[in-house]
């Protein structure tokens, strides 16, 4: 069977791209996906990322031909989309490393306050608890160190005013460290009032 070779011209933003698409072997014309991976190729635009539109309507089904759709030889079509420049690429790459300390340092976090909850149910004889009780105060400290640690690090992080998913990322990031600091302050002041308690028990008892 001959293949259908059609040619279509898409607009995206100012730049008008005229692209030539080959059917398939089995004489089924090409699909929005053949177009969609054209037009990865030729703008940049990652497939993720296009709208293609034709006559006001929005081509959704990859799979479908696009003879479906009513396009034809000379057809006009536009795509929205943007790609991401290198640069915002490897600003989101770093945002993603960030990101898992975060997560890294935010289970320690829970795994502090699981002890805690444990230690202040009686899980651990009276005589040992002031000293586990110094030992979780010391590690939520350095909790709260390396998060003030990834707050610089995101603050360092200069992102351009047009590097919208960046700033979003970026600005979300912030905000969720803000709130795993709140979250260790909160723990300390627990630790400390409870440290506070069995010290003037201990002393009680000893007078």
């Amino acid at each position: 069977m001959s293949q259908q070779t059609i040619t279509v011209t898409v607009a995206h933003g100012s730049a008008k791209h005229s692209l030539t698409l080959a059917g398939h072997d089995d004489g089924t014309g090409p699909t929005v996906k053949d177009l969609s991976d054209v037009l990865c190729q030729t703008t940049g635009v990652p497939a993720a990322s296009q709208k293609l539109i034709f006559k006001g309507k929005s081509l959704k089904d990859l799979e479908e031909s696009l003879s479906s759709y009513g396009i034809k030889d000379g057809c006009k079509l536009m795509m929205i989309g943007k790609r991401n420049s290198p640069e915002e690429e490897a600003a989101l790459k770093k945002l993603k490393e960030i990101e898992k300390s975060v997560e890294q340092t935010a289970k320690k976090l829970e795994k502090i306050d699981r002890e805690f909850i444990g230690l202040k149910n009686g899980f651990l004889a009276k005589d040992l608890q002031a000293e586990a009780l110094g030992k979780l105060d010391h590690r939520v400290k350095i909790a709260s160190e390396h998060f003030m640690k990834i707050l610089e690090q995101i603050d360092d992080l200069s992102v351009p005013e047009n590097f919208s998913d960046c700033r979003m990322k970026k600005k979300a990031l912030v905000k969720t460290v803000q709130g795993f600091l709140g979250q260790c302050d909160k723990l300390e002041a627990f630790i400390g009032n409870h440290l506070s308690k069995i010290q003037s028990k201990n002393l009680a008892l000893a007078d």
